[in-house]
């Protein structure tokens, strides 16, 4: 087998991965709605637990994070003791799990927050489909913007729900630095129209993640840390002029932390903003020589392509995961892949359905 093969094993800093396949983090709504990681998900995770890494789904940092129905938490004792079971049992299978730490900035809604508006950078609304909230789809909301003195308490949520995914038992964190999400909303002009330390200029920009970056690796080894970027995202209404620019700017700052990867939504599945030419793989190269995984619509044979030319060292894979727990399996014997499932299965908190109850394969 070739060593540079999607199928083969590869060390991430001191872990060593049986293979290179990466299970995507995939927001599932199953935690109810006190947000607490329950048997449920340990099931799900075990079952996908061959693949070389799992990326656990979006988990927020704290209550001010929140904004989606029935997303786990990590910033609660029950929370951490609930992850702490669901660790249990994917190690217990030979599995490897980093937590995603995530805050919604403003993709998220009052409704979630006692009737408090969402924050972000600046006091800019999505634009586009509306939002699920407990009351039902709402219109998105202008945020309010954070003031200069309050991003200190953001940055420690993170480092405090880094602690706590330490001791919960994850391999590692990955910071959810994409699909507009609070972070992004602080890299990208469209979102950040900030006229202090934290907007303006690319590096201005760029201080919050770094900041949240210094926090987190006060507890955690640089090669335990990932992050997630999607520069030609459309995501929660994004997309900047000065894109390019700026990713480059961020992916070369994060170069020099030798991080234990960088997560690159670079495929266009989920759509692209058009304005210049897509983010390669190729122009990452240029200014990061860590370890990168590649995302976003990825098949067995374009992931090995990437893989093979030494464009990433890491697939992440969603849709496909969602359906065939498998999946590292069916790669291995050249099993067909049972298709897609229908979206109305991803997110609703329907218990297994849609979500534990996927077969694996049965050769006939």
């Amino acid at each position: 087998m070739n060593s540079r093969s999607l199928l083969s094993s590869v060390s991430l800093g001191e872990l060593s991965l049986a293979n290179r396949v990466v299970l995507a983090p995939l927001t599932r709504s199953r935690a109810g709605q006190d947000r607490i990681p329950n048997p449920l998900m340990a099931e799900y995770y075990c079952q996908r637990s061959s693949a070389g890494l799992m990326i656990s789904e979006a988990t927020t940092i704290s209550p001010q994070a929140n904004g989606w129905l029935e997303t786990p938490g990590i910033y609660t004792d029950a929370m951490t003791a609930g992850w702490r079971d669901v660790l249990a049992a994917v190690h217990a299978r030979g599995g490897r799990m980093f937590c995603q730490l995530w805050h919604m900035g403003r993709a998220s809604h009052s409704s979630f927050h006692e009737g408090e508006l969402p924050v972000a950078p600046s006091a800019i609304p999505i634009v586009g489909d509306p939002i699920h909230t407990p009351a039902g789809k709402q219109p998105h909301e202008t945020p309010r913007p954070l003031e200069t003195h309050e991003v200190p308490q953001v940055v420690e949520d993170y480092r405090q729900a880094a602690e706590r995914a330490r001791s919960a038992g994850f391999d590692g964190i990955e910071l959810h630095a994409a699909n507009g999400y609070l972070i992004d909303q602080f890299l990208q002009s469209r979102t950040n129209h900030r006229s202090d330390r934290y907007g303006g200029s690319l590096a201005n920009r760029h201080r919050f993640l770094q900041e949240v970056l210094d926090a987190v690796l006060s507890v955690w080894p640089a090669s335990r840390v990932g992050v997630r970027l999607a520069p030609n995202g459309i995501y929660n209404d994004m997309g900047s002029p000065d894109y390019r620019e700026q990713f480059l700017h961020t992916i070369g700052q994060l170069d020099r932390l030798e991080l234990a990867y960088l997560h690159l939504l670079d495929g266009l599945a989920l759509g692209f903003h058009n304005l210049g030419t897509p983010f390669t793989l190729s122009e990452a190269r240029q200014v990061y020589s860590g370890t990168l995984m590649a995302n976003c619509g990825y098949t067995r044979e374009s992931a090995e392509a990437a893989v093979s030319d030494g464009l990433a060292e890491l697939v992440s894979f969603g849709r496909d995961y969602i359906s065939n727990p498998d999946l590292v399996e069916r790669f291995t014997h050249g099993w067909p892949l049972t298709p897609p499932a229908p979206m109305d299965v991803w997110y609703s908190p329907t218990g297994a359905r849609g979500y534990t109850d996927f077969p694996s394969y049965s050769p006939g």
